[in-house]
């Protein structure tokens, strides 16, 4: 058992501490918003990610407290991990501030406390060289350089199987520069990497395709600050590439699903991330993505293809809405039912939604919109990111699609493969959808009655039937 404290209780930093906790460790969970821990305290998950409240209610009040004290659970930790925000500037670099600033604190808490050695891990996505930041900024504010040192653990998680990604992890990267320091980083994830976590009853159950036990990397701090960063700016890559072949796709009548099969057969392209729609969107890939361009170009080097991934990206979101001022010729004045406002499905995240910034669109196109989320619709309604009262959010898919010109696909959530199409059809005053993330096949879609248009793929009309004349009749 380690005694661990994780600094920021958002989407990484709460999943984190929720899963040191199940893996055996003493955790403290830190957070500057006193109404944000007095919910967690409460018993309340302010996210949505399967299999978190769960762990959440395991946990809590045994292995798992929350505080508001950085100092407190620092001095109380042999292994702090900083998971707060790192968001863009306006030049594309990440904005440290936060990370600094809890560095101080908990350099403040090392130099007040007995002669305890620590580590101090980040956990947030940062900039090669942010290790050599964070010891220098603890350094001057007291702590002694021989009771700590700097690690980067950087996490891999996707939202909406987060838990899973981290108890079934495709590998562990632990970056440190001290022998000291990665014996204890590799503690903390032993019951992980010697197997001993999933021989537990109860645990959380194992996903498809998952190799156990864990593959741990250990690598220096910097290469693992730069394997974040490129790892997810070449995921991005892959999806704004297939995006550029789907266009390719629709000028020559070609179908991106049956290319994007005979690409992902290739063991060496492989099928994951090459999902044509309307474009990556987050927390992590549009920040992630222009922060390495912008290390790229502070080291001295053009790292133009990262542009041309962001090019695309933004072009995805002009792309759909040429669709559906095709599907509808005039867009004033039409109402549409958008289905989906989170950037993916399984989470209610609307951090850089493309289906938020094409509603957005649509709405200065002078659209009245009818909107449906299974998780999103609160966190949407109070973020403001709509002019007041200017969509209308429905109650479920069929309300929003009531006297629809057409329903508008843009998150890829798996409620929506379940829908009763024809209950759907019927609340339409015309059978359109335009399919912003290529959920369904378009000949199912075309003999349910619809006018089907997706990403990459020929548009289909609806299959109409032809009433057959019963024998003998005139």
């Amino acid at each position: 058992m380690v005694r661990v404290a994780v600094i920021g209780s958002g989407y990484v930093g709460l999943v984190a501490a929720a899963c040191f906790a199940e893996l055996g460790h003493e955790v403290i969970c830190v957070d500057n918003d006193a109404r944000k821990i007095a919910a967690l305290e409460r018993g309340e998950t302010p996210i949505h990610e399967k299999f978190l409240p769960e762990l959440l209610a395991r946990h809590r009040g045994h292995r798992l407290r929350f505080s508001g004290s950085v100092r407190d659970a620092a001095r109380d930790s042999q292994a702090i991990f900083i998971a707060v925000g790192t968001p863009p500037s306006e030049n594309g670099e990440a904005d440290l501030s936060y990370v600094e600033a809890v560095s101080r604190e908990i350099a403040q808490a090392i130099a007040s406390s007995p002669n305890e050695y620590r580590i101090v891990v980040e956990k947030s996505t940062v900039p090669v060289d942010t290790s050599r930041g964070v010891h220098r900024v603890m350094e001057l504010n007291g702590a002694p350089t021989h009771l700590f040192d700097v690690a980067s653990n950087p996490e891999f998680l996707r939202e909406g199987s987060a838990v899973t990604d981290f108890l079934y992890p495709d590998r562990i990267v632990i970056g440190a520069d001290s022998e000291r320091c990665i014996a204890l980083l590799k503690k903390i994830y032993e019951p992980l990497t010697d197997g001993s976590y999933y021989q537990n009853k109860n645990i959380i159950p194992e996903p498809d395709d998952v190799q156990t036990p864990a593959r741990l990397i250990a690598t220096s701090a910097k290469s693992a600050e730069l394997i974040k960063h490129a790892s997810n700016a070449f995921l991005a890559m892959k999806i704004s590439f297939i995006n550029a072949v789907a266009a390719v796709c629709e000028s020559v009548g070609a179908d991106v699903g049956q290319v994007r099969e005979g690409m992902g057969a290739d063991v060496r392209i492989g099928k994951r991330f090459l999902n044509p729609g309307i474009g990556y969107g987050g927390s992590c890939f549009p920040k992630d993505v222009k922060a390495f361009r912008a290390v790229a170009e502070h080291c001295g080097y053009d790292f133009g293809m990262l542009d041309e991934v962001m090019k695309i990206n933004d072009e995805q979101r002009q792309r759909f809405i040429k669709k559906v001022r095709n599907a509808l010729w005039i867009l004033k004045g039409k109402r549409l039912a958008v289905l989906g406002l989170a950037f993916k499905g399984g989470t209610d995240d609307i951090r850089d939604s493309q289906a938020i910034a094409i509603v957005q669109l649509l709405l200065k196109e002078g659209c009245s919109i009818a909107a449906f989320d299974p998780a999103a619709m609160p966190k949407t309604q109070a973020s403001g990111v709509f002019p007041e009262e200017a969509v209308f959010f429905a109650e479920n898919a069929y309300a929003a699609a009531r006297d629809a010109d057409a329903v508008l696909v843009l998150t890829d959530w798996e409620e929506f493969t379940a829908l009763d199409f024809e209950r759907l059809r019927a609340a339409l005053k015309h059978p359109i959808m335009i399919d912003g993330r290529n959920l369904f096949q378009p000949q199912t879609m075309s003999e349910l009655g619809f006018t089907y248009i997706s990403i990459g793929r020929p548009e289909v009309s609806a299959k109409k039937t032809v009433a057959v004349p019963a024998p003998g009749a005139d």
